[in-house]
């Protein structure tokens, strides 16, 4: 169980609510001013603050040592006593953003509730951010590709700083998968991981919801700058954020303040930024609708994450992933994938990449049969029935040519289907097809393949590994 700080000026009362809270089998830290109190919160954070609103000889008052803790240490509750108590001062404590607030002479049976409330506040905050912790499902990395490997070693190197990164890439590509990733395994893992959707948020609503707002009805509501405190904020789809609000970002970029809508107080944040882009952003530049200072200030290490296209050889692997994934968070049934399925997976088109591949995995869970291995009549454009025992339906012109043109097509699109489902890697595709490597390399050049390049703009071939 965390401990409670106790801070107050008067001895007599700090321990008195010490020993009555010790009784009740709670840990107590004591503290006479802000000083004190700064030095307790900074050794080990406290699961709850009990803060006496007037304090003689101190640096601080309650109110502004109020103001410090939620600024840095939000998720701390915070119970206002005072002997001089009025309704304005509650009222401003609770604006502040205080738990609860007690007058002294207090009842010790009100005290109790309180602190029992509260308490059990901090208990669940602390077991909500220790699931986020926990919650690698996210922020895992799958893959076995050189596309997949390379992307990995970037994004091993920049977990070690704390420089801004920009993700670059299709949708579906995983760009937030990557973000996690840099997180999870960065010094800031304790903290929070807070996601800015540039593109969902109303234009003439983001700087409230990033900076948060003061108003004498509400008091302080934290944004989402503030909500990052201590961790990484991520701006996804960085070029949908409004043209004023990019000027206002950046000035949180250079000094790491801010103040809040309709306050007036400078709010400090320690955040790591990370952002992501599906567009050119060159381009947008040039267009007037993203800040060339904010594309410098978020493009201090760009990362390309790679269409799946280009990673075909972790479509199994990843499809397996999906399939523990959807079990333990939706309790899918655990099916294997058969290696007919595991190639029609690896030879269809993604447009939607990863996502889009995800899709397909739960809705064969869903709607295939539970006991056996996926197959390919359960994936999208697979379901038609084969023409007969030994046969397969010949579609498009196919048909309609003569032999040796069909055969010459077939042979084409087969090869070049196989080759784009190992990564463009030759030997691979040799020894699947049953054929030695040169022989692969003549039949290739007869086919009019060139090697090395690119044909209907599929990777044809890469140097074998």
């Amino acid at each position: 169980m965390s401990d409670i700080l106790i801070v107050d000026d008067e001895r007599d009362i700090r321990e008195l609510i010490g020993d009555i809270l010790r009784d009740e089998g709670f840990s107590t830290r004591l503290a006479a001013n802000s000083d004190e109190c700064a030095a307790a919160i900074n050794a080990e954070a406290p699961g709850l603050i009990i803060l006496d609103i007037w304090l003689k000889d101190s640096r601080m008052d309650g109110i502004d040592i109020l103001k410090t803790v939620k600024r840095d240490n939000p998720d701390i509750p915070v119970v206002i006593i005072s002997g001089h108590g009025n309704i304005e001062i509650a009222v401003a404590a609770i604006k502040q953003g205080a738990y609860d607030f007690i007058e002294k002479p207090f009842n010790i049976d009100q005290l109790l509730v309180v602190i029992r409330r509260a308490m059990e506040t901090s208990r669940l905050r602390r077991e909500n951010s220790e699931l986020r912790r926990r919650d690698l499902t996210s922020s895992e990395m799958v893959g076995v590709s050189a596309a997949f490997r390379t992307l990995k070693a970037q994004l091993d190197k920049v977990t070690k700083s704390n420089g801004r990164v920009m993700l670059s890439g299709p949708s579906g590509s995983g760009k937030e998968v990557a973000a996690r990733y840099i997180h999870a395994n960065s010094a800031r893992a304790g903290g929070p991981f807070v996601t800015v959707s540039s593109a969902s948020i109303e234009p003439e609503r983001m700087e409230e919801v990033l900076f948060g707002r003061e108003t004498p009805e509400r008091g302080i509501e934290p944004g989402l700058l503030e909500q990052a405190h201590g961790g990484v904020i991520y701006f996804d789809e960085v070029a949908d954020m409004p043209p004023g609000t990019q000027s206002k970002i950046l000035r949180v970029l250079v000094d790491q303040t801010f103040t809040r809508v309709g306050g007036a107080d400078r709010v400090r944040v320690d955040l790591r930024v990370i952002s992501s882009t599906t567009r050119n952003l060159k381009a947008e530049i040039a267009a007037g609708r993203v800040r060339q200072e904010l594309y410098d200030r978020l493009n201090v290490v760009p990362v390309q994450v790679p269409a799946l296209e280009e990673r075909r050889e972790d479509v199994p692997e990843l499809a397996r992933h999906f399939i523990e994934y959807f079990n333990k968070s939706q309790g899918l049934p655990l099916r294997q994938i058969s290696p007919e399925a595991q190639a029609v997976l690896q030879t269809m088109t993604w447009p939607g990449n990863v996502r889009q591949l995800r899709n397909v995995i739960e809705r064969a869970l869903i709607l295939g049969d539970s006991t056996g291995p996926i197959e390919p009549r359960d994936l999208p454009g697979q379901e038609e029935p084969a023409a007969g025992e030994g046969r397969i339906v010949l579609g498009g012109g196919l048909a309609t040519l003569p032999l040796r043109e069909a055969r010459e097509l077939f042979e084409r699109e087969y090869l070049l289907t196989q080759i784009n489902r190992f990564g463009g890697n030759i030997s691979r595709t040799a020894s699947f097809v049953g054929m030695e490597r040169s022989a692969l390399h003549r039949k290739l050049k007869s086919l009019g393949v060139a090697t090395g390049t690119k044909s209907s703009g599929r990777l044809v071939l890469i140097e074998d590994e």
